[in-house]
């Protein structure tokens, strides 16, 4: 029972940093959010510090959970990574938008505390290299300067996506970089 209590602390702290960005994180706030009795969250994490570093590693961990970097992605050709990019887009400014903004804010946040941003910044390299490997089985050449394009792009269409257009077509933005980072020399748009 006490694991539960923590874990619902940490996904209450993760849903309040979504909606009300980093200030609004405090362990009574938590404890209000999550249903718990007033002081529970802070029998697990007595600072502010520890509060924020066990959000950070539960993000991390959710997201090696849903976004696996070890399973084999089964993508192939540019059409099946347009359909995978799209798809995990998606799933980040909708079934765990409040958890990509609650990274986005302590990335942000955090960006002076490497020892507490460590963990995310070991997960998005982790990403990198998994994204890296889907790029070069989709057939596209120069896959390190291709998953930094991609990536970019994914960021800002998340960004976007979070702050400004919650209903923005993702699709026309990355085929279009899918499909031009596909061309060989010489070759034309298919």
């Amino acid at each position: 029972m006490p694991a539960a209590t923590r874990e619902r602390a940490l996904e209450a702290a993760v849903e309040l940093l979504g909606a009300e960005g980093l200030r609004a994180l405090s362990h009574a706030r938590v404890d209000t959010r999550a249903g718990l009795p007033p002081g529970s969250t802070s029998n697990w994490f007595r600072t502010r510090r520890a509060l924020l570093g066990g959000v950070v590693d539960w993000i991390a961990e959710h997201e090696r959970a849903d976004f696996d970097p070890a399973a084999p992605a089964e993508v192939t050709g540019p059409d099946g990574l347009i359909e995978g990019l799209c798809a995990l887009l998606e799933r980040q400014t909708g079934p765990f938008a409040a958890r990509t903004r609650a990274r986005y804010a302590l990335f942000l946040d955090l960006a002076g505390d490497p020892e507490l941003s460590e963990p995310l910044r070991r997960q998005r390299r982790e990403f990198e290299r998994w994204t890296e490997q889907i790029v070069t089985d989709a057939g596209i050449a120069d896959p390190v300067p291709a998953t930094r394009a991609l990536m970019a792009l994914g960021e800002g269409l998340l960004l976007h996506r979070l702050t400004v257009d919650p209903t923005l077509d993702l699709r026309p933005a990355v085929a279009r970089a899918v499909r031009g980072l596909a061309m060989t020399p010489g070759s034309t748009p298919t």
